[in-house]
């Protein structure tokens, strides 16, 4: 039987801190939405509770009420692998995945004209603005993505720094 994704990514962390490893936690978006002030959601949320709210109705009802819990005891009969500290962090609001869908796939969108520009001869450097724009025309997906993201900036400094021995 496979691991849940919170289980791989609890080992994960643990081999990563014992191997002097940074981990890239792409799958919840982490470089990107808890270092955005105007985001408006912490990292612990994504981590803990958002990618666990799809599937079966009860089982997505269980994780809503843990998100209510500070402290969370392992519990193999409850689907729960790990115990959970939520360090008293403040009360969440449980929001549905499909916020995040048109983000989706305007992405999908997004690498699909940057690899037609960049095979037809295009710099993407100089050019990525207009081949989005004209990707816009035909997908109102990319069209809410880029409205809803169009004040971020990636401008920051790394605040990953590895505890390394040595």
């Amino acid at each position: 039987m496979g691991q849940t994704w919170p289980q791989r990514c609890a080992y994960l962390v643990i081999y990563c801190q014992d191997n002097g490893l940074l981990l890239h936690i792409h799958h919840t978006i982490h470089a990107i939405i808890d270092r955005q002030k105007n985001h408006g959601m912490h990292f612990h949320v994504l981590a803990k509770a958002l990618c666990k709210l799809e599937g079966q109705c009860e089982m997505t009802l269980g994780f809503v009420d843990l998100l209510r819990d500070d402290y969370i005891e392992k519990d193999q009969s409850r689907g729960i692998f790990l115990t959970q500290d939520w360090v008293s962090i403040p009360g969440v609001l449980p929001v549905a995945l499909g916020v995040f869908m048109f983000g989706i796939l305007a992405n999908c969108v997004t690498l699909k004209a940057c690899v037609q520009a960049h095979n037809e001869g295009c710099d993407l450097a100089r050019e990525g603005n207009e081949i989005i724009c004209e990707a816009c025309k035909w997908s109102p997906e990319l069209v809410a993505a880029c409205e809803v993201w169009k004040e971020i900036k990636f401008e920051f400094k790394s605040v990953d720094k590895l505890d390394v021995k040595g």
